[in-house]
């Protein structure tokens, strides 16, 4: 492929961080430097006007509400929000949303596609059992059919947007007679609705996420996205949107070490006059720069009409694991300051890269652990049997 952007997608490109620098307040960026994986008021704001301007449906089709441009499109303007921190929908837009617009019913689609895009709907995802992460399909959450309704009970963990979300796509089974992968179902639940609980669950790199409880949670059959037994093949679906995540947040940690380093005077020079921190410097810029060539590279597949899944899987670990050399080289830079928190007026880039220390593991299993992603690169990509 041609790794050079077109004119227009140039020109794309400029009009999305012309809007950024028109409306990213400071407020705004203290804010998502201090909630991190969670939206707050300003957040939710700046989502709305995304929403009131078009900027949500980039990638969706006009027939829905969308502007109708290509997948590179969407990609450049998820690495211009991601290198900012910015809140842009998240899996609502990339992976619920274009799920739902295959598979919902022409009901759900007319009622929720365009809160979607005007901001006014956010889904959590709610896969993951305390008894369920990566074998998936053994999660216990029961759907019952009874008249008009299903009733929901069982207990959901990691949903990490679930305090700030309006509603949960929500994987449960609805046949417990049927083999484990073939009794599932998609149901949209209302985070209001009677019977759901919300407790935090706080991460080891200070994250917010959630358990979550259904107690006889009833909602209308109609909240049933495609068919019933079903939900199976709909989430290996979602997960193929999900895991088309954007790069530029380890670009964002990388220069923030790259600025500690030109800042920070060692033996009468910077660190960054170092060669064996301009090593380290030089070895990680080439990381990321790969794993956005590579990103770039599986979003031209999708342009192409083909199906990343082995490459989004690489992705996946690619960038997760690159978190990690980050954090690492981080601490060997740093030294001994690279453990204080932001709370200490001495810690380095306001305690950034020691929250991405502590934050790196959630990377390696949030959205498929990276084991689960290398058995599907070796069995779908390489041809290897199963082990």
């Amino acid at each position: 492929m041609d790794f050079s952007l077109t004119p227009e997608q140039e020109e794309f490109k400029r009009q999305v961080r012309d809007f950024i620098e028109e409306h990213l307040s400071a407020e705004l960026r203290a804010e998502v430097e201090r909630e991190q994986y969670s939206i707050g008021p300003l957040g939710k704001k700046f989502v709305r006007l995304m929403g009131q301007q078009g900027w949500l449906g980039i990638g969706w089709p006009k027939e829905y509400g969308g502007q109708g441009r290509g997948a590179i499109e969407q990609w450049l303007f998820l690495e211009a929000m991601d290198l900012e921190n910015l809140p842009t929908g998240g899996l609502t837009l990339s992976s619920a949303g274009p799920t739902l617009m295959r598979v919902g019913s022409e009901e759900l689609k007319r009622e929720y596609l365009p809160k979607i895009l005007s901001g006014e709907i956010e889904f959590a995802i709610g896969y993951t059992e305390p008894n369920a992460g990566s074998d998936l399909a053994s999660l216990q959450t029961r759907a019952t059919r009874d008249g008009d309704s299903y009733v929901i009970n069982g207990q959901k963990i990691y949903t990490s947007a679930a305090h700030h979300a309006t509603h949960i796509w929500l994987l449960a089974r609805t046949d417990p007679q049927a083999p484990k992968h073939r009794g599932l179902s998609i149901f949209i639940v209302p985070i209001d609705a009677a019977g759901v609980t919300i407790r935090p669950l706080r991460t080891m790199g200070s994250e917010r996420s959630n358990e979550v409880f259904f107690e006889e949670v009833r909602i209308p059959a109609g909240n049933l996205v495609g068919e019933e037994n079903q939900g199976w093949y709909y989430v290996a679906m979602a997960l193929d949107f999900e895991r088309l995540i954007p790069h530029s947040r380890t670009r964002r940690q990388l220069q923030n070490l790259v600025d500690y380093a030109k800042q920070t005077m060692v033996d009468g020079r910077p660190l960054s006059k170092h060669p064996q921190v301009r090593l380290a410097l030089a070895r990680l810029a080439v990381e990321v720069e790969t794993v956005r060539l590579f990103s770039l590279r599986s979003v031209w597949m999708l342009e192409c009409g083909k199906t990343p899944n082995v490459e989004a899987s690489v992705l996946k670990i690619f960038i997760s694991e690159l978190s990690q050399h980050i954090a690492v080289a981080a601490q060997d830079i740093m030294g001994p300051y690279a453990g204080l928190r932001a709370q200490d007026p001495l810690a380095p880039i306001e305690g950034r890269l020691e929250r991405l220390y502590r934050g790196f593991p959630m990377y390696k299993f949030a959205g498929g652990t990276n084991e689960v992603m290398r058995n599907i690169i070796a069995q779908r990509g390489l041809g290897m049997p199963r082990g």
